[in-house]
């Protein structure tokens, strides 16, 4: 009987990078919080990088978009409205180099 073992090397992907830039904007909004909007912030940023948003890009950036709306009518701090625009920048080049992922 063969087992199936855990790779010993992964290659780093956009992906894996667009994945860590939504997990810090994640954890700056919930340590951060207390500005208007920051719990509906994180909501989103959840269903932004669910499965099945992850499986089709193109629903990523509205739900960006929205995280974006509400960081600017929240008042939310500098850092975060940084982190925003870290997501947009990798997840622009991420549908930029894996078109198969925004079929509709």
């Amino acid at each position: 009987m063969t087992f199936f073992t855990e790779p010993t090397t992964y290659e780093k992907t956009i992906l894996s990078d667009l994945q860590g830039a939504w997990s810090v904007l994640r954890q700056s909004v919930a340590e951060c919080g207390g500005f208007e909007g920051w719990e509906r912030m994180l909501f989103h940023i959840e269903e932004a990088t669910s499965w099945e948003t992850v499986r089709h890009l193109e629903r990523m950036k509205p739900l960006l978009i929205i995280v974006r709306n509400i960081a600017i009518q929240g008042d939310c701090p500098e850092e975060i409205m940084l982190e925003i625009e870290d997501v947009s920048e990798i997840l622009d080049e991420t549908i930029k180099t894996h078109p198969q992922n925004n079929l509709p």
